[in-house]
């Protein structure tokens, strides 16, 4: 970073420079932000050499030092690439950022653009252990300059030295206008009980910021013989892996009992308290996380929200409310015990910071993003990262 909100990677050559204003682009839903920057040329250098960049948006789940053995461990979901010089006409009006850029870079300079398609996942890690090493499995987005051996040949190697590059993270916010949340009951008959025992909970919004406290409203009519001991209320978060095929796995990153008891023919009306914290789930291997850039702070991944009528791949991410009446009693004890369960979906994502544009809320679905690392000493497969509730068929 050469200046505040400007960031720089030079070539290992010199001959290029790559410019971004800033790496983080929001999704809005319908659309997403332009990814606009400036490469700087030095053409003394290039000797006949074209110079490109490129955006690709990928699913990363193993080291780059794999590829050594002939496996590719990164799947491009997406990817565009454009020539940056020499020009190759009429690159349209600059942006606004790119005008800025270009005061900095001067003549050398020459802009580029990305517009990435709105059903493309955003930016998610999935946390190693504990003791892992390397470059966190997840969604990422790279943004490269690179000079071309071979004219229009995408699938050129090439070599570092001629190469730069910035990760940039796709991110979505919450929207301005929280509802009311989501409500829900359930009756539940047992054995030699003729009436059941009738749960209702709801939450107080439909969205919660990263951090804050949920707060669950339960209420129940214990209307059998046997008596309700405690209540467990959890979150759970679902990661879909969308890629070869579609393989969804859960992971409880909050869970608290309390020891309410409900006798025979009586009702509780009380509100729980809970607040899911990635700082209380640092040693769960594969729980996915917002992605990063370096080192700096995160948190549980964020829901993915969708228009609903696009496929995507990559990771989506969403959760879940569970609460559990854990019932036991009657004649028999324990063994005509039984568990009444509810769920409702939750929304889990990060207010919009001041100055962000508004936007309606969707049709929800669910997602994550990537960290900025490399440790070229160390040997990891997908199994290593996540545990064995994810599968990945065809990769190994």
């Amino acid at each position: 970073m050469i200046r505040a909100g400007v960031f720089k990677k030079t070539s290992g050559n010199g001959h290029i420079a790559l410019y971004l204003g800033k790496r983080d682009f929001v999704d809005n839903i319908d659309s997403v932000e332009v990814v606009d920057g400036v490469v700087k040329v030095d053409p003394s250098g290039l000797n006949g050499r074209k110079v490109y960049a490129y955006l690709a948006c990928a699913f990363r789940y193993g080291s780059d030092d794999l590829d050594v053995i002939g496996l590719s461990f990164r799947r491009d979901i997406w990817i565009q690439r454009v020539q940056i010089y020499p020009p190759t006409g009429d690159t349209g009006a600059k942006t606004p950022m790119q005008e800025s850029l270009m005061k900095k870079v001067g003549d050398q300079g020459y802009p580029f653009s990305f517009q990435l398609p709105a059903n493309l996942p955003c930016s998610v890690s999935l946390q190693p252990g504990p003791n892992d090493s390397g470059k966190a499995c997840g969604v990422d987005f790279e943004v490269k300059a690179y000079l071309a051996n071979a004219p229009d040949n995408a699938d050129e190697v090439v070599e570092k030295k001629d190469t730069c590059r910035l990760m940039v993270r796709k991110i979505q916010y919450a929207p301005a206008n929280n509802k009311a949340g989501p409500k829900a009951e359930i009756s539940k008959g047992f054995m030699m009980s003729d009436k059941p025992v009738h749960l209702e909970a709801s939450l107080e919004k439909e969205v919660y910021y990263h951090g804050d406290p949920i707060t669950i409203k339960v209420k129940v009519n214990n209307e059998t013989s046997k008596v309700v001991k405690k209540i467990k209320v959890s979150v759970e978060q679902l990661t879909s892996v969308v890629l070869y095929s579609s393989d969804t796995y859960s992971k409880a990153v909050c869970s608290e009992e309390f020891g309410e008891t409900i006798n025979s023919n009586a009702t509780l009306e009380k509100s729980f308290t809970v607040t899911p914290l990635l700082s209380s789930n640092k040693e769960k291997r594969g729980l996915s996380v917002d992605g990063r850039l370096k080192d700096e702070d995160t948190h549980l991944a964020s829901t993915t929200l969708s228009q609903g009528d696009k496929d995507m791949q990559g990771i989506i991410v969403s959760y879940k409310v569970k609460i559990n009446l854990m019932v036991a009693g009657g004649l028999l004890g324990g063994l005509t015990g039984s568990d009444v369960t509810l769920e409702l979906p939750l929304t889990l994502m990060s207010p919009k910071p001041a100055g962000q544009i508004s936007q309606s809320w969707p049709t929800m679905t669910r997602t994550a993003e990537n960290e900025e690392q490399r440790n070229s000493n160390q040997f990891h497969v997908i199994c290593t990262v996540i545990d064995n509730s994810l599968h990945i068929p065809h990769i190994i």
